[in-house]
């Protein structure tokens, strides 16, 4: 049966009560290709909610990278692992805002009725790590809507009741669904992994990217100095308004980037320009940066670990330019500088990340809002690089302004990039 769009926001069942079917873009291991036609609308049964599950009605969904690895199938096909192999299909979505639309059994916090917020992290309640260490240390640890199916590009979306968190009231629907995977990265990264303090001298790269616009603004929140590394003076301007102290345009250093191919005359120079830079960031913060934020990887990697200060620390949760690392390791070991690796957040950090989004002390950084029959294109976009910054999906929802109830700072609306 085909799915009628201009019905996608519409329902004839009341919360508590789910329809037998329901519209979803949906990935099979036969369509797997490129984005726009890798994504097939269909209309499939809707789940029910198991023991400790919550099934949410999407109002909007944003749009991750991920789900564009999982329409090519690479750099590894989806449908291997999770529980893709029990379904046979793959429903895309990372993250979502939405209502609470029915509880399966043992869920007692959350009601139908409820306006929630959807962080992605999964794990299994009987693993131990989930008890005692930390949700992210546990073996069935999944990132949901990736490496689950049942994601938010949907009408409705199977969750565990504990990815849910209160919807921040001063956000609409869109804004709401766009900022909980790249935002909850960053915060565990600063907050929790290089606990960050009033006073300390923060360089992060990418500043006016996904991740590095979250992390310029808890900087700010935690009494942190901030200097961003951009690409362009105008995302130089953004990062100063999101709230750092100054940035520096990577374009001026570019001979700093390491390829891994140098050979000893060219890491030479490489190594002069990296000296050169390091001495730019020291004079904009006064001093050498005690953390630096780290998701570039190759190219950045021999830099930070160079310019960091004594005792300071790298936290690094990506490899954008390559994941094979080289660098001097003397100024690690001799210096006694830390590397820390960091992957999502759970949910306690990601409870009291969304609790500085109710307060405004941080803001989502939107770009565009579509509807739902945008779901395919805007994986394109992203996959030939098109996008200028995040994008969210009207699923329930009839606009982007759909949602707000009360006064305060919404979404900041920019074209970012690193």
């Amino acid at each position: 049966m085909s799915v009628d769009l201009a019905e996608v926001s519409s329902l004839d069942v009341e919360p508590g009560e789910l329809p037998d079917r329901m519209a979803a873009w949906v990935i099979r291991p036969e369509t797997m290709g490129e984005p726009n036609e890798a994504f097939k609308l269909e209309e499939i049964e809707t789940p029910e909610p198991g023991a400790f599950e919550v099934i949410v009605r999407v109002m909007a969904a944003g749009v991750n990278f991920n789900n564009v690895w999982a329409a090519l199938g690479k750099p590894v096909s989806v449908f291997g692992y999770g529980d893709h192999p029990e379904y046979g299909h793959h429903i895309g979505g990372s993250d979502a805002s939405g209502v609470v639309w029915k509880v399966g059994d043992g869920v007692t916090r959350w009601k139908p009725g409820d306006e929630v917020v959807v962080h992605c992290n999964q794990a299994s309640y009987e693993d131990v790590e989930v008890h005692g260490l930390d949700p992210m240390a546990a073996p069935s640890q999944k990132i949901w809507g990736y490496e689950t199916t049942w994601g938010s590009f949907a009408q409705f979306t199977k969750v565990q009741a504990q990815q849910l968190l209160p919807r921040p009231q001063n956000l609409s629907w869109a804004e709401a669904s766009s900022y909980g995977l790249t935002y909850f990265t960053a915060y565990r990264m600063l907050i929790d992994q290089a606990k960050i303090q009033p006073g300390h001298n923060v360089l992060i790269w990418g500043a006016a990217g996904g991740l590095g616009v979250f992390a310029v603004q808890l900087c700010k929140a935690a009494g942190a100095n901030a200097i961003g590394v951009v690409s362009s003076d105008e995302k130089g301007e953004l990062v100063k308004e999101l709230g750092a102290v100054g940035y520096i345009n990577r374009n001026e250093f570019a001979g700093m980037m390491r390829t891994g191919n140098e050979t000893p005359e060219e890491e030479k120079e490489r190594f002069k320009v990296s000296r050169a830079f390091a001495k730019r960031a020291q004079e904009i913060l006064g001093d050498k940066p005690d953390v630096i934020f780290e998701h570039v990887g190759k190219a950045t990697f021999p830099t930070s670990v160079f310019m960091v200060k004594p005792f300071g620390k790298v936290v690094i949760c990506g490899a954008t330019s390559g994941y094979n690392l080289d660098f001097d390791v003397r100024y690690l070991w001799m210096r006694q500088k830390q590397i820390i690796g960091s992957h999502f957040a759970n949910a306690y950090e990601c409870m009291k990340a969304n609790e500085l989004m109710a307060e405004g002390k941080v803001r989502p950084v939107l770009w565009k809002t579509m509807e739902f029959d945008g779901v395919p294109g805007a994986h394109q976009m992203m996959h030939e690089n098109q996008h200028q910054g995040k994008i969210a999906i009207l699923v329930g929802a009839v606009d982007e302004d759909d949602g707000r109830e009360t006064e305060g700072p919404g979404a900041i609306r920019a074209e970012v990039g690193a």
